[in-house]
This record gives structure tokens, C-alpha cells and sequence, in this order.
């Protein structure tokens, strides 16, 4: 009597294993299926240079004469379906780089001297990064959660008269935009 209920036992656990096992399985089949629907990215991206552009499809930047550089916002706009595409990634490219010369600049130690005025007593120049190649422009943008992307460019007061190409690539694309920095 006592080896039948062994048996019995083992047959009902047997059955709920593959009770079990089936839902698992099932659940699992499910997952494939749903996650591989067709995710096909129609979106729809485009670019503002904020700049004028000529009859010849070139951008004019006109540079700050009293600046070193010149900062200026290049923006963009992805949308799918209407809506925003949060952390889209888009990286930039200039071909237009220049480099730091012998001071970067220099930090002046301040403090207050015994009769309570503030005097500086020490300057320090910043020499370690002569030579350094400084890009004109950012190097990745991500998107917010409306779609926007932006970057900043900033070409400097000696690159008058070039023009800067700007590339945007992002995984499925890639746009040149020619700047004339006047």
C-alpha cells in the first residue's frame, strides 16, 4: 500500500512539472514572438543651422571680431509618428580643428592682505596644454525626450574665409553641411 502512494505521488508531481513546464515554455515562445514585431525605425530627423544659406546650399557664419571663438547652437529634430524620439545619438565632425599656443590663460591667487583690502599676490599661467588640438565642434548630441538635439560649434577669429564641413552620422545616416564663416 505504501509503494502505491510513492507512485502516486510521483505521478502527480510528474504531472505539475509538466504542467509547469508547458506555461514556461509558453511564456517564453510568447516573448519571441512579441519581441520580434516589426521595429522598423520610421522617424523622421531633420536639421537647423540657424544660419542664412546661400543659392548654393552653403551656410554663412559671420565670427565674432571681438572673440577669440565664436559659439553657435546647430539643432536638430527627430520625430516618429508625431511624437519625440528620446536618446537619439548623433555624432558630429568638423574638419576645422585648431591649436592652444604657448598660455592657455592664467589664474590670479587672491586674498585679503592685513588691512582688510583685496590684493592678488600670485599668477599662475597655464602652459601644460600648448600644442593641444582643440575641436570646432561637440562630438556627440543625444536627444531629449521631445526629439531635440543640439550641438555646439565654435570656430575661432583666424579661420575667417574657411568653410567648416560639419557631418552629423547617426546608425542608419550621415549629412554634410558646408559653413562659410565669413
Amino acid at each position: 500500500m505504501k509503494g502505491n502512494k510513492v507512485i502516486m505521488g510521483l505521478n502527480t508531481l510528474k504531472t505539475t512539472v509538466n504542467k509547469f513546464t508547458k506555461v514556461v515554455i509558453t511564456a517564453l515562445i510568447s516573448l519571441i514572438v512579441i519581441s520580434c514585431e516589426d521595429n522598423n525605425n520610421h522617424h523622421e530627423l531633420s536639421f537647423d543651422l540657424r544660419l542664412t544659406e546661400d543659392g548654393r546650399g552653403y551656410h554663412h557664419l559671420k565670427l565674432d571680431e571681438n572673440n577669440w571663438q565664436t559659439l553657435h547652437r546647430v539643432s536638430g529634430l527627430i520625430r516618429d509618428e508625431g511624437f519625440g524620439v528620446e536618446n537619439f545619438w548623433v555624432e558630429w565632425e568638423s574638419n576645422l580643428y585648431w591649436y592652444i599656443g604657448d598660455t592657455l590663460g592664467y589664474v590670479v591667487k587672491r586674498n585679503f592682505n592685513y588691512e582688510g583690502m583685496y590684493v592678488s599676490y600670485d599668477t599662475t599661467y597655464l602652459t601644460q596644454f600648448s600644442g593641444m588640438e582643440v575641436a570646432t565642434s561637440n562630438m556627440i548630441s543625444y536627444s531629449n525626450s521631445k526629439g531635440e538635439i543640439n550641438n555646439m560649434i565654435a570656430p575661432v577669429r583666424s579661420m575667417v574665409g574657411d568653410t567648416m564641413r560639419l557631418t552629423a552620422r547617426w546608425y542608419d545616416g550621415k549629412k554634410d553641411f558646408y559653413i562659410i564663416l565669413d
